[in-house]
C-alpha cells in the first residue's frame, strides 16, 4: 500500500490539479477567441409613406463566406463579405436570400482618411470604383432588404480575414458548423423608429443702410444653402460636395459682406438674408417651412435668392437653374452679373430654365420652393441636370478626397462679386471688390477649415439631437458674421420614417470545426478520468478505486 498523504498535501494536490484544468480550458477558449473587432456602418432603414426601404435587421450571427462560394451553396445563414474592388453590380440585382452582407470600401471613401485630397483628376481605378459605389448605393437605398447590410473600410485586419475566407472557399471548404471558419457577430437590438424627427433652419441678417427708421423698407437679397445629407449609411454621409461646399461658400460670403457692412460708408442699400436650411434631401422640406414662416411683407422685399448647391468638383463651367423665364427682369440681371464676373475669372456660367409643375409636390432644386411662393430665385450648381429624389445628396462617394477647395474659392468669388455689383450698382464695370491680396480677399484657410469640419460630420438631419453640437457650431459661426441669428425647428414631414442603429462593432471569431471539438472533448475527458483516478489513489488507495468499478453483489448473494 502506498503511504497515505497528509491532509495538507492532498489539498495542495487538488489545487494544482484544478489550476492545470483551468489552464487547459483557457487554452481551448483562446483557440476559439475573436480574430478582430471592426467598426461597421449599417445600411439606412427608412419608410416612405409606409413603404419599407433599406436594411430591415441589425443583429448578425453567421459564418462568413466570400464571392468564391459554390454556385449551389445555401447562403441564407451566411454573411457574404464583398470588397468593392471585386464587386459586380449584377449580383445585388439578383436579390439572393442571404444571412447578411458586409461591403468593404477602399480608404479613399473614408471621411477619416487624411491622405491626399482635392483631386478632380481621378485615375481609372478610382473613377471605376466611384461609379460602381454610386450605382450600388442607389440600388440599396431603393430596395427592401430583409437581412442586415453593413459597410466597413479596408484595413490589415479585415483584409487578413478576407484572405483566409477566400482560401477556404477556393479549396472547397466554406465556413460551416462542421468545418469551422470565421463567424461574424453584431450584437444589436431590433431597430426602432425615430419619434418625431425634427429639422432645424438657421438664418441671419446683415442690415443695409437704413432708409428712415425702417430697414425693412430696403430690398433684400437671400443667400441660401441646404446643409444636411442623405446616403446609404447615415454614419458615413458627410456630403463634402453636396452640400458641404455650398455651406462653406455661404459662410465665406457672409464673412466677406460682414466686413463691408461693418462700416456705414461701405454698407449697401440692401438687406442680406443668409439661410442654412435643413431637409434638403427630403424635397427641401425645411426650405418650404422656412419660407412659409415669412410674412408677406418680407417675401415681397426679396429681389431674388441665390441657392448654392454642390460647387466643390467642377472645372470650367457652372450652371444657374431658374424657374422663371429668362426674359424676367431679375433673371436677366442675375445672369448678366454672374456671366460678366465668370468671364473675368476665366470660366463659363450657363442658364438652365425649367418650369415647375404646381400640381406635383416634388421639387428638383431648392429655388423651386421660392418660385412656388412667387419669389425670384436661382440655384448655382456644378450639375447641369436635377438629380432624382434621394440622389446626389451626400452619399458614400461624396468624401473630402473628391472635393477641390480651389473650385469652392472660385465659386465664392463668383457669388460675392456678382452680389456686390448688384448691390453697389457696378454692373458692366470691371471692378473687383474682393480682389486677391486685399483686406476683402477670399480666405482659403477659412474655406479649408470649414470644409474639413463638414467632411468629418455626418449630417442626416433626423439623427441630429435637439441641440446638436454641429448645428450650434453653424449658429455660432453665423452669429460672428451676421445679426438677428435664430433657429427654426420644425417636424419632418410624416411621409418619411427613419430607424435608429446606424453603426456597430463587428466581432469576428475564428471558430474550430466539429472534428476539432470532438478531439478536444476526448482529450478533456481523458484528462479528467486520469485526474480523478490519481486523486482517488493518492487519497484513499488503489483498493478503493478498484471497488468503484466492481460489480455490486446481487440480492440473492446478499440474502444468502
Amino acid at each position: 500500500m502506498a503511504p497515505r498523504k497528509s491532509p495538507r498535501e492532498r489539498q495542495m494536490l487538488v489545487l494544482e490539479s484544478v489550476i492545470a484544468l483551468v489552464f487547459v480550458l483557457v487554452a481551448c477558449v483562446e483557440l476559439c477567441d475573436g480574430a478582430t473587432v471592426v467598426d461597421v456602418y449599417r445600411l439606412i432603414q427608412y419608410d416612405i409613406s409606409g413603404a419599407p426601404f433599406g436594411s430591415r435587421l441589425a443583429g448578425l450571427n453567421h459564418h462568413a463566406t466570400s464571392l468564391h462560394f459554390s454556385p449551389h451553396a445555401d447562403l441564407s445563414r451566411t454573411v457574404l463579405l464583398i470588397p468593392l474592388r471585386e464587386f459586380n453590380i449584377s449580383f445585388v440585382k439578383e436579390n439572393k436570400p442571404l444571412g447578411g452582407l458586409l461591403f468593404l470600401l477602399p480608404q479613399i471613401f473614408n471621411f477619416e482618411n487624411k491622405g491626399e485630397v482635392g483631386s478632380n483628376h481621378l485615375d481609372g481605378t478610382e473613377e471605376l470604383l466611384k461609379n460602381v459605389l454610386a450605382e450600388l448605393e442607389q440600388i440599396l437605398i431603393r430596395t427592401n432588404l430583409p437581412y442586415p447590410v453593413y459597410f466597413a473600410f479596408e484595413d490589415d485586419n479585415i483584409n487578413a480575414v478576407l484572405a483566409d475566407i477566400k482560401k477556404s472557399d477556393i479549396t472547397g471548404q466554406p465556413a460551416t458548423a462542421t468545418t469551422g471558419g470565421y463567424k461574424f457577430v453584431v450584437s444589436a437590438l431590433e431597430p426602432k423608429s425615430l419619434v418625431s424627427p425634427s429639422i432645424t433652419n438657421i438664418q441671419g441678417w446683415l442690415t443695409g443702410l437704413k432708409a428712415g427708421d425702417d430697414a425693412h423698407q430696403l430690398p433684400t437679397i437671400a443667400v441660401v444653402a441646404s446643409y444636411d445629407t442623405f446616403g446609404a449609411a447615415p454614419a458615413l454621409s458627410v456630403g463634402s460636395d453636396s452640400n458641404g461646399s455650398g455651406v462653406v461658400a455661404l459662410l465665406e460670403v457672409a464673412r466677406l459682406f460682414s466686413l463691408l457692412y461693418s462700416n456705414p460708408k461701405t454698407r449697401g442699400q440692401y438687406n442680406l438674408l443668409f439661410g442654412l436650411t435643413s431637409g434638403g434631401p427630403y424635397n427641401y422640406n425645411g426650405t418650404r417651412k422656412w419660407l412659409r414662416s415669412f410674412d408677406q411683407r418680407l417675401r415681397e422685399s426679396i429681389d431674388y435668392a441665390i441657392c448654392i448647391d454642390s460647387i466643390g468638383s467642377w472645372e470650367n463651367e457652372l450652371w444657374i437653374h431658374v424657374s422663371k423665364p429668362p426674359e424676367n427682369a431679375y433673371i436677366k440681371q442675375i445672369m448678366e452679373d454672374f456671366s460678366s464676373v465668370a468671364e473675368e475669372l476665366g470660366f463659363n456660367v450657363n442658364l438652365k430654365h425649367k418650369k415647375i409643375n404646381i400640381s406635383n409636390p416634388r421639387v428638383a432644386w431648392e429655388h423651386e420652393q421660392f418660385s412656388r411662393l412667387r419669389v425670384t430665385a436661382a440655384t448655382l450648381s456644378e450639375l447641369s441636370a436635377a438629380p432624382e429624389l434621394l440622389e446626389k445628396t451626400g452619399g458614400l462617394i461624396d468624401s473630402r478626397h473628391f472635393v477641390d477647395e480651389k473650385a469652392i474659392i472660385r465659386g465664392v468669388k463668383l457669388v460675392a462679386e456678382s452680389l456686390a455689383r448688384h448691390i453697389y450698382g457696378h454692373q458692366g464695370k470691371n471692378i473687383q471688390i474682393f480682389a486677391d491680396n486685399s483686406n476683402l480677399a477670399v480666405n482659403p484657410y477659412y474655406i479649408r477649415s470649414w470644409l474639413d469640419v463638414l467632411s468629418q460630420t455626418p449630417r442626416v438631419a433626423p439623427f441630429f439631437s435637439k441641440d446638436d453640437p454641429f448645428v450650434m457650431a453653424l449658429k455660432k459661426e453665423l452669429e460672428d458674421h451676421t445679426d438677428e441669428v435664430n433657429l427654426q425647428r420644425e417636424a419632418l414631414d410624416g411621409m418619411f420614417t427613419f430607424y435608429d442603429s446606424t453603426s456597430a462593432k463587428l466581432n469576428i471569431y475564428q471558430v474550430a470545426s466539429v472534428t476539432f471539438d470532438l478531439l478536444l472533448l476526448l482529450v478533456l475527458g481523458s484528462y479528467l478520468i486520469v485526474l480523478f483516478s490519481f486523486l482517488v489513489i493518492t487519497t484513499r488507495g488503489l483498493d478503493d478505486l478498484i471497488s468503484l468499478f466492481r460489480r455490486p453483489p446481487s440480492r440473492k448473494v446478499k440474502t444468502a
